[in-house]
């Protein structure tokens, strides 16, 4: 499949107004803490399932369905797909702690992997180490992993990692400041049947923030 680029803008303007915002802070100040725009998509073999709701499907907030079951409100990035996601609102920065969360759809026995990078720019990209072949040690780095329990359905706070669920990932790791794009790409260690293969993207959310 080609790549879906999607039209781009200006990066976002310069940070203002540091702050560590829960979501009701951040809806406050008159945004949310989500993902505001699909800028790439790039699936690969096994994509298909969620493109119908492209680009609402992985914008806004996530649908978590807990231990015991996937949720379907996802987009499958197929083997090595990638998505590039921007952050409009708030940017991410470096504070005490995760960052950043990133939300797949496992659950207990099924785990679906997939590396997560930052920039500040859309150029140049910071990526975390992940490593898609260690179950032993719980896929160290990767995102796909941790079960997700925020939802609509619930008053689970989306940017708490203590109780949102998702893989949380800090800028501190990466030695950077901050971040408006974050980009995803599937690890190709995954399961590929269509039409829903590989790492399938349900959110993220910024956990530590500014205002852009």
């Amino acid at each position: 499949m080609e790549s879906l680029g999607l039209d781009q803008t200006d990066s976002p303007s310069s940070f203002q107004d540091t702050s560590s915002p829960d979501t009701d802070q951040l809806e406050s100040a008159g945004g949310d803490p989500f993902a505001d725009r699909l800028v790439e998509y790039s699936p690969g073999e096994g994509a298909g399932y969620g493109q119908d709701s492209i680009p609402d499907v992985v914008l806004g907030a996530p649908e978590g369905a807990g231990n015991a079951s996937g949720s379907t409100d996802v987009l499958s990035l197929g083997r090595q797909g990638s998505i590039v996601l921007a952050l409009e609102d708030f940017g991410l920065v470096d504070e005490e702690g995760p960052d950043l969360l990133i939300f797949e759809n496992p659950f207990v026995g099924w785990v679906e992997t997939g590396y997560v990078a930052v920039s500040e720019d859309g150029q140049n990209w910071h990526e975390w180490p992940c490593d898609p072949l260690d179950a032993e040690g719980e896929y160290p780095g990767c995102a796909g992993v941790e079960p997700v329990y925020a939802s609509s359905q619930n008053e689970l706070d989306p940017t708490d990692p203590d109780e949102a669920g998702g893989d949380a990932f800090d800028l501190a790791d990466l030695g950077i400041a901050r971040a408006v794009y974050v980009r995803i790409r599937d690890s190709g260690e995954n399961s590929y049947s269509e039409p829903s293969g590989g790492f399938d993207l349900d959110a993220l959310a910024v956990v530590h923030g500014e205002a852009l």
